[in-house]
């Protein structure tokens, strides 16, 4: 503790940046199988389910020795692969002896743990001089993102949100075509994500927390981190966390990051001034809402217009599109051509810009022109995009060496999340939220307010500190 007070003063990082020894002595590398000296001695906190594919893909890049593994359940059979592949790396139930015991042997985090439980993680490895990747959304709430990105900035450490696409075509395409004005003055998105969630089904059943036996060797004190108490359940871990207000983020902190990462990003939308939840189908006070409808209004922006994003969830609960969009089909018959309406994908969006529209799909998917016969017409004059490059993890690693810069910081993917973390609060509240987009407050609705920065539980404070 003597070690985590000291850290917390601002002036530790008084123009200093803290870097692992083989950035000191100049060593380049490239990307493939490199010597151990050569590699970022990585730490995995939460090596299960999500977690378990990102230390697989990590470990891929052959950029990285994994010199420590940390989950609260390392009993549990979703910690049993990522235990198999490495049985002689320590391993811990709680990050915070992690770093007590092995703080000069790591150079950077990858954190695949629940929302709720990013933020102590994230800041204490920052606040230690350790680069850092987080998987989306970046936080639970925007009062815990404002200081992520303070932190993120004062210690100069690489830091990435796990929304891979913000590293593939997608990515590339966007910035592209932005640039050579084909994407410009977008008034309207539609984004979608039809696809069932755990939590379906569930409705007015739930009137309360369920409580299950605590499994073997599980640390229910740490994986609970910051939030607010509840039983253990097997309706909570693992994996069922995402359903419930005190921990997850819906479907829209989970799939937003993926579908709306671009355009958030290159049209500069920041945040809102004011979001409204238009329709909360099976609205309950734990679990989030078995469909919701949520509109988000971005004010005028440099040589930008005003743009509304509309964020439909909910298997049934699929957008209809003008009809003038659809393809043209002629009946073989008769000859008469029509349209064919326009069929969102299960994760993606309609994006309406002045002169063209699109339609894009989620992570890294390409847009579309539609209809098919206008993307035809002008197809030759479209600027290209870069498509060969290191993948998201392998941006991370390298940014940690020194050789990239990460695409998706927190400079980048902090505001993105606040958009997400004001989306939930509407999505948990209804009715029409007034954003002041200066002094960052929820104006009309105190309860929405207190949900910007809720208190961490007793015995949490000191992350919100450094």
């Amino acid at each position: 503790m003597n070690r985590r007070n000291f850290l917390k003063s601002t002036g530790a990082f008084s123009g200093i940046t803290i870097l692992p020894s083989y950035m000191v002595f100049g060593q380049k590398s490239s990307s493939g199988i490199l010597p151990p000296s050569e590699r970022v001695n990585l730490a995995v906190v939460g090596i299960g389910n999500r977690g378990g594919g990102n230390f697989k893909t990590v470990s891929q890049t052959g950029m990285c020795n994994i010199v420590a593994l940390c989950d609260v359940d390392l009993q549990g059979k979703q910690c049993v692969d990522a235990l198999t592949a490495h049985p002689k790396v320590p391993r811990f139930t709680d990050f915070r002896k992690m770093f007590d015991k092995m703080e000069n042997q790591i150079d950077a985090v990858l954190i695949s743990t629940p929302d709720h439980a990013h933020f102590a993680i994230a800041m204490l490895a920052m606040s230690l001089g350790k680069h850092v990747y987080v998987e989306k959304p970046l936080a639970h709430t925007f009062g815990q993102v404002e200081r992520l990105m303070d932190l993120a900035e004062r210690s100069g450490v690489a830091t990435q949100m796990g929304n891979q696409g913000h590293s593939g075509g997608n990515h590339f395409q966007f910035k592209a075509w932005t640039e050579a004005g084909v994407i410009k003055d977008v008034t309207k998105i539609v984004a979608t994500m039809n696809k069932g969630r755990r939590w379906h089904g569930w409705g007015a059943s739930v009137t309360e927390y369920p409580s299950d036996p605590l499994p073997q060797g599980m640390d229910w004190d740490t994986w609970l981190s910051s939030a607010p108490v509840h039983p253990h359940s097997k309706k909570l871990h693992p994996g069922n966390w995402r359903s419930w207000f005190d921990y997850g983020s819906g479907a829209f902190g989970d799939w937003g990051p993926h579908i709306l990462d671009t355009s958030h990003r290159f049209l500069k939308l920041g945040l809102p001034r004011k979001i409204s939840a238009v329709l909360r189908d099976g609205a309950n006070k734990f679990v989030f809402p078995q469909a919701t409808i949520i509109e988000f209004k971005f004010p005028k922006r440099k040589g930008m217009p005003a743009c509304d994003i509309f964020w439909h969830d909910g298997v049934e609960n699929i957008p209809t599109f003008e009809e003038e969009y659809g393809d043209l089909v002629v009946d073989k018959e008769t000859g008469k051509s029509s349209r064919k309406p326009v069929e969102p994908n299960k994760c993606g969006k309609i994006i309406y810009g002045g002169e063209h529209v699109f339609k894009g799909g989620s992570h890294s998917d390409v847009l579309q022109i539609i209809p098919r016969e206008k993307y035809m017409d002008i197809r030759r004059s479209l600027p290209t995009f870069q498509q060969k490059n290191s993948n998201h993890h392998e941006n991370f690693l390298l940014a940690c060496k020194g050789e990239e810069e990460t695409r998706s910081p927190f400079s980048v993917s902090g505001p993105l999340t606040q958009v997400f973390n004001l989306g939930v609060i509407a999505q948990r509240l209804g009715g029409e939220l007034q954003f002041d987009r200066k002094t960052k407050k929820i104006t009309n609705n105190n309860i929405a307010q207190a949900l910007l920065d809720p208190a961490p539980r007793k015995g949490w404070e000191e992350f919100y500190r450094l």
